[in-house]
């Protein structure tokens, strides 16, 4: 792999796995744009890895306060007593319900091949365009008063529901459940914050697939490409969170959406022309 390649790849993933804006629409424009071939699957662990650390890092005192509840749940006293007054015993349990549905029904698609069915542009350009006219739509009608002190088991089993949709390419799974989260009247920051915070069960589950598939794979592994490209990607995935988050401060998600459908469009074209 190029250094070009990889910078790229990290890069492009970086940005757009916590941007309500679709990285597989992103990832197949990679090849068709550059002639690129597939970067493997140590890229794909190694790049997944970077996010994950980055949405730990900026969310680190919600991730020590998830894993003292977590602790907590299982007996720990002393990690129970230090979560007391807070919201991360009852967050932590509408992360784990919500996370629920997405790991049911993706382990049913990939044990019987259907998420390969679905890997089309022509279904990325769809979903990205669909998708987002419905991130606009929620963003403009629900109300903006909820708090993650509202979240309860409820609305997080309607957002892990909503959350299965992303295991369609071109969905977005910060998309669709920022999506829920605002149609439950939930504010677009808290909205935000929730989606990726439910992003780290959902990544750590990915990389470990991905990391089963490379063992498995006898494929030859460059660590120092590894480490890059996580490193990259972790940098890229900071920027992009901390600029997501600012944004939602005091603007809506239009942005995103009449990015989406821009690049549905521009799939769209792609296909019509037989580039894609």
């Amino acid at each position: 792999m190029t250094a070009l390649h990889l910078f790229i790849l990290a890069i492009v993933q970086g940005i757009t796995e916590f941007l309500p804006i679709s990285s597989s629409g992103h990832l197949v424009l990679i090849p068709v744009l550059t002639g690129w071939t597939d970067q493997g699957l140590m890229m794909d662990v190694s790049v997944h890895v970077g996010t994950l650390v980055a949405v730990l890092v900026y969310f680190r005192d919600d991730t020590k306060g998830l894993f003292l509840a977590g602790l907590g749940s299982i007996g720990i006293a002393p990690a129970r007593r230090a979560i007391e007054g807070t919201i991360y015993g009852k967050l932590f349990w509408a992360i784990v319900i919500a996370t629920i549905p997405a790991v049911i029904v993706g382990f049913m698609l990939k044990v019987t091949g259907t998420v390969d069915l679905m890997r089309g542009a022509a279904v990325i350009a769809t979903t990205s365009i669909v998708f987002g006219l419905l991130l606009y739509w929620a963003d403009r009608v629900g109300a903006t008063e909820k708090s993650l002190e509202r979240m309860a088991i409820k609305p997080a089993l309607i957002i892990g529901l909503a959350q299965m949709l992303a295991l369609i390419p071109g969905t977005s799974r910060s998309g669709i459940t920022m999506t829920a989260a605002r149609y439950l009247g939930f504010n677009r920051q808290d909205s935000a914050r929730f989606s990726l915070l439910l992003s780290i069960p959902t990544i750590i589950g990915a990389a470990v697939l991905l990391g089963k598939d490379v063992a498995t794979s006898g494929d030859s592994i460059v660590w120092a490409e590894a480490g890059i490209a996580a490193g990259l990607s972790c940098l890229a995935a900071l920027a992009a969170i901390h600029f997501l988050m600012k944004w939602l401060a005091h603007a809506s998600m239009a942005i995103f959406v009449i990015y989406r459908v821009a690049l549905g469009l521009f799939l769209f074209a792609l296909i019509a022309a037989g580039t894609i």
